[in-house]
């Protein structure tokens, strides 16, 4: 039986964390030494609950849940990488807990490569769901792996725009390797295995539990030379992956919104406390330059990374696009506006690409949504989502 078969059975038992692990790791070069001689145990300075956890699983491993994973590793796309491998990615490693063990769905060689984590909201505004396209696509353009959650919203989007651009792009998992989650990502999950990896630190057979999301935070941060946060509430999950870049020592990016965007307020936030404000996909580039090879970088080609009020025909006809929360007793046709509109000031012009409808369909119902209070005009016949 090989290293990896104990680690594994030690993975597997319940109350052994990465902290834990790293001890384990640092005492025992050979894992079976713990096996065979369990009273060495003792030598450890962990916490009683911790050495009973190693003690039971050391006494009584589960071997066959080893062997289903020792199987799973056996397909061509999947991979079982520990800490003490070369090939387990260097940024990673140097975190305060790295994951004893990763799982792999895809290219291992990725990990190792130059990541960008990019986090937000799971349901952001429209304007939100472009600004993450058109940055991870034109970021994954210029030689940057996209690094995120596989949620929905920002997370999914970043994913999206890295692939279009034919880069890669990684999701950190907060369940197993053998689940897809959320569901609806399954066609999204193949895609990135195919261009890219699904990592995660659970066992197969682990479910979406809710606490293990936060922890994989730690995770796309620790792989990523900096974290750009594009839309997020002041309570929210991509703070703290922001917040875990920030003691990991990696930079963290920020892009402001309308100040009447509630989505924005994470995002201004981190900017007070000492993030960087980026407008463009080119100031994250000229921030990581040093990291990027010369021929990954083109700094005089900025206009595909802009970030403004105006929408790109491909971006703006994505259809991956998560749809706000509309009242469904509006006509359909006004709702259909409603998600076309977010908290930035956009002219007709653009809202008739959006959405398909005419000018004189739109006009029409910008009267009627204005005097709803759904809406608001702004000079220049532009229009937004009226604020909070």
């Amino acid at each position: 039986m090989d290293d990896l078969s104990y680690w594994l059975a030690l993975h597997k038992a319940s109350g052994i964390g990465p902290a834990t692990f790293s001890q384990l790791f640092d005492h025992y070069p050979n894992p079976r030494l713990l096996f065979d001689t369990p009273e060495t145990l003792q030598q450890l300075d962990l916490a009683p609950a911790q050495k009973r956890a190693v003690q039971k699983a050391v006494h009584e491993p589960d071997w066959k849940a080893v062997e289903q994973e020792l199987l799973w590793a056996e397909a061509t796309e999947n991979h079982i990488l520990l800490l003490t491998q070369t090939d387990y990615p260097e940024l990673l490693k140097q975190i305060h807990t790295p994951p004893p063990l990763l799982f792999i769905k895809g290219q291992v060689s990725v990990l190792n490569e130059i990541q960008l984590a990019m986090v937000g909201s799971r349901n952001p505004s429209i304007d939100g769901h472009e600004t993450a396209w058109q940055f991870a696509h034109h970021l994954a353009q210029h030689g940057m792996v996209i690094t995120s959650g596989m949620a929905l919203g920002i997370d999914a989007q970043s994913h999206y725009g890295a692939l279009k651009a034919q880069g890669k792009s990684i999701a950190v998992a907060g369940t197993g390797l053998d689940r897809i989650y959320p569901a609806r990502h399954k066609e999204l999950a193949w895609q990135l295995i195919e261009h890219g990896a699904i990592v995660s630190e659970y066992p197969l057979g682990t479910g979406p539990m809710k606490y293990n999301f936060p922890q994989r935070n730690r995770i796309i941060s620790g792989l990523s030379v900096g974290t750009l946060v594009v839309e997020a509430a002041q309570k929210s999950g991509s703070l703290i992956t922001a917040y875990s870049a920030l003691e990991q020592a990696r930079e963290v990016f920020a892009i402001p919104g309308s100040i009447h965007n509630p989505l924005s307020r994470g995002c201004h936030q981190l900017i007070k406390s000492g993030a960087k404000l980026v407008e463009t996909a080119e100031d994250i580039l000229e921030e990581l330059a040093s990291l990027m090879f010369a021929s990954q970088i083109n700094t005089n080609n900025s206009a595909a990374g802009s970030h403004s009020t105006n929408t790109s025909i491909d971006s703006a006809n994505n259809p991956h696009k998560k749809i706000q929360s509309i009242d469904p007793l509006l006509p359909k046709i006004q709702q259909k506006i409603l998600k076309n509109l977010g908290y930035n000031p956009i002219s007709v012009d653009v809202l008739t690409i959006r959405s398909g409808l005419s000018v004189a369909e739109i006009n029409a119902n910008l009267v009627l949504l204005e005097v709803e209070d759904y809406i608001q005009s702004h000079p220049g016949r532009m229009v937004s989502l009226k604020s909070n």
